[in-house]
């Protein structure tokens, strides 16, 4: 197993292109498994592109083996800040520093940005997770709240 060390931020690009994203997918799909196909996963970042949503990826060779999807946003309870929708690190990879390499470039895009804060949001259920988080010095400073509605709005 390889480590990713400090001089990996050289190994760190977007996944802008089409063949980019979709060589991610896999990577992708070990976070969020409902992800059926590619396809779809193209389609949900095409919207959220919109929104812009980035993903920067941490890559061996032409592979990625890390990921951290994320956005720039501003709201009245923390004024700008990057919102980080998904971090993950491919399986075997794990613990081997790509996940802080991530969060360190994530938070430098956010202060080159001028924003106040880097957010995440993780189960509660992820222990491990928040270890990592706690690690790395991101402290717990709210709870969300959500419920599923039904579809077409009824």
């Amino acid at each position: 197993m390889r480590n990713a060390k400090d001089t990996d931020h050289e190994k760190l690009r977007h996944a802008d292109t089409e063949e980019e994203l979709r060589a991610c997918f896999a990577v992708m799909r070990e976070l969020r498994p409902h992800l059926q196909s590619y396809e779809d996963f193209a389609a949900r970042v095409g919207r959220m592109r919109g929104e812009g949503y980035r993903l920067l990826a941490g890559w061996e060779g032409d592979a990625p083996v890390a990921l951290a999807g994320y956005r720039l946003q501003e709201n009245l309870v923390y004024g700008k800040f990057l919102y980080v929708d998904d971090l993950v690190v491919k399986e075997g990879l794990r613990g081997g520093r790509w996940g802080s390499v991530l969060l360190q470039e994530a938070t430098a895009i956010a202060q080159r940005e001028d924003c106040v804060k880097l957010v995440l949001d993780t189960a509660l259920s992820n222990a491990l997770a928040q270890r990592f988080y706690f690690r790395e010095g991101l402290l717990t400073g709210a709870m969300r709240f959500s419920k599923v509605l039904p579809k077409g709005g009824t």
